[in-house]
């Protein structure tokens, strides 16, 4: 069998099938099959040859995802906002993108699986860290943020995400209110006085936190 010369665009082509079906099915109602259905000659076997599970699919198009639509990136460029204020933008701008906010919502039940939540983490610590510890001291050097801890509040905001995966930690509305509330209390304390209003009507906007899917 002759090698595929450019896996990359199999791998392109794969992820592209993949975000348009779990956007319009769902990540539950895909399977493996409908993906290969929809990749005009490839087998199963070539879909599995570059991902092991759907899941891992899923990984890879929220890495990509991310990378094509980094807000780190994009509030880097920005000269009139000191660095808490890019760090708000980055939160803000991370959840404009209504595609990416869908499939986190989708993949939420996923993280009930320990070693799919142990892989998120990693790659959140290996990417989002040296972003939040970059702008944390550039608030420190501008004035913006007081605090001693840049290194220890740079890994606390990766685990506060937890907080607010309701697979994770169950809560009813008020409930997540409630330690949003707390959260932006701590970091206040701390010398990053990251949440404030316009941030808190985000939170209540996102989708798995509407008082609909409170049961």
């Amino acid at each position: 069998m002759a090698r595929n010369k450019y896996p990359e665009v199999t791998v392109d082509k794969i992820l592209e099938v993949s975000e348009r079906l779990f956007l319009e099915k769902g990540y539950d109602n895909t399977t493996i099959q409908n993906i290969v259905d929809e990749l005009g000659g490839l087998t199963k076997g070539a879909v599995y040859h570059h991902f092991k599970s759907k899941e891992e699919i899923m990984d890879a198009l929220s890495a990509k995802m991310f990378s094509n639509h980094n807000p780190f990136e994009a509030v880097k460029k920005r000269t009139d906002l000191n660095g808490l204020q890019k760090m708000k933008m980055a939160i803000l701008l991370n959840q404009s993108d209504e595609k990416q906010v869908e499939l986190s919502k989708q993949a939420i039940p996923l993280l009930k699986n320990p070693h799919v939540l142990a892989r998120m983490m990693e790659e959140n610590r290996r990417i989002l860290y040296p972003y939040w510890l970059e702008l944390i001291e550039e608030g420190q050097r501008d004035g913006s943020i007081h605090t001693e801890y840049a290194k220890e509040l740079s890994e606390f905001l990766i685990v506060i995400d937890l907080l607010f995966i309701p697979s994770i930690f169950p809560g009813s509305f008020e409930e997540i209110q409630r330690r949003y509330l707390f959260v932006s209390e701590i970091l206040e304390k701390m010398g990053l006085p990251l949440y404030d209003d316009e941030l808190a009507a985000m939170i209540k906007s996102l989708p798995y936190f509407s008082k609909e899917d409170e049961k």
